[in-house]
């Protein structure tokens, strides 16, 4: 890092609360406050002085920052632009009332750009989020005031794929305001290895997140039976989807052919990844980056993931992955198939997929390309 960075302060300025999907997101400002990037302040891990940040933060000279880096919609009201800011945009909550651009009764993704009626009819007929109507009132407000804040500074703003970085365009953001950079991820703690012929026999595919309809689970098991019988998943995660999706894989007979882990913690995480010979992400939403495929190629395992929002920037399909339609069972089982029946392939996608993390979505190079985009930030300011 340039020297004059070195001996100032950079606030990461991120919530518990408050931020859609906020796991990946902690995971993340958490990856930058313990990277190379110098005298970061972590507001994010103790709730206590996050708390008392927030009640005072209007009142705090914030002139004595070198750079403020926000994460979190709430603090944008807030700030005064009194130093040098950046916003980073890490899901859909500024421009979709429900933070999921996803129709769910429809079961297709939401083109429509971001207006009252639209949404509201979004909200009822589509079931995108709360039929209530103080719901639905309450989740316009918390998307709109950011939003409309947001077009009133000057401040960049980072998207986490070009994906988001378009959607938050057309909802009125100049394009040389946004810039894309994707998220960078933990290099694993324990030493991994490529793919061996020992490892692709015991034919196990793996999925980890949220066991909620959107993340499509369901999709999933119902592919799974139309996969070799040999081919066994383990689902990481927990979430209120799960006792139906469990009755669903009972109904179909492939209790035995799932292995169902619940919540898990870094070792188990690992060990399942290390046993699987594919990764499976089968969003139906429109993810707006997708960080398993990273975390899998990381491991030197290949991806099968859905074709949806920002998800595709991270496969480079018949390299690193498999890209299929969303919610067709036939295809993703075919995919599946493809890989369980070919060690070599699944090796060599792993390989590809471990360079691509190399060469590009190590936190240690994300860290690089952010602080240039710092350097910068603070020099326009001071112009």
């Amino acid at each position: 890092m340039s020297k004059n960075l070195t001996d100032t302060t950079i606030i990461h300025h991120c919530t518990n609360a408050n931020i859609n999907g906020g796991g990946g997101i902690e995971t993340y400002v958490a990856s930058l406050v313990d990277s190379q990037i110098s005298e970061v302040s972590d507001f994010s891990r103790q709730e206590v002085v996050l708390q008392r940040v927030l009640k005072s933060i209007k009142k705090v000279d914030q002139k004595q920052f070198k750079l403020l880096h926000i994460h979190d919609l709430e603090f944008l009201a807030d700030l005064r632009e009194e130093c040098p800011a950046i916003f980073t945009l890490h899901n859909h909550s500024v421009y979709c009332p429900s933070g999921t651009k996803y129709l769910a009764e429809r079961n297709k993704l939401c083109d429509r750009p971001m207006n009252p009626v639209g949404c509201t009819w979004g909200h009822i007929v589509d079931g995108c989020g709360s039929r209530r109507p103080q719901n639905i009132l309450q989740d316009w407000w918390n998307a709109s005031q950011p939003l409309e804040i947001l077009k009133k500074l000057k401040i960049p703003v980072i998207a986490n794929s070009d994906y988001v970085r378009q959607q938050i365009i057309m909802s009125g953001l100049p394009p040389e305001r946004v810039f894309t950079l994707r998220c960078g991820v933990q290099q694993p703690k324990n030493s991994t290895a490529p793919l061996t012929r020992v490892i692709h026999q015991k034919q196990r595919i793996f999925f980890a997140g949220r066991i909620v309809p959107y993340k499509g689970i369901e999709w999933l098991i119902k592919a799974l039976a139309k996969t070799e019988p040999q081919i066994h998943l383990d689902i990481a995660g927990d979430g209120w989807g799960k006792p139906s999706m469990e009755k669903l894989a009972h109904e179909m007979g492939l209790s035995d052919r799932i292995t169902w882990h619940g919540w898990c913690n870094g070792e188990k995480l690992e060990a399942l990844y290390q046993q699987a010979f594919a990764v499976v992400f089968p969003s139906l939403w429109p993810e707006p980056a997708g960080l398993v495929t990273l975390e899998a190629y990381a491991r030197y395992r290949p991806i099968i993931a859905s074709a949806v929002g920002g998800i595709p920037e991270h496969v480079q399909p018949g390299k690193t992955g498999i890209l299929v339609p969303p919610n067709n069972a036939l295809y993703l089982a075919v995919a599946i198939n493809e890989l369980a029946t070919n060690y070599q392939k699944s090796k060599s996608m792993g390989e590809e997929g471990q360079a691509w993390f190399q060469q590009d979505f190590t936190i240690d190079i994300h860290v690089q390309r952010l602080e240039k985009i710092y350097e910068r930030t603070i020099a326009e300011f001071h112009a």
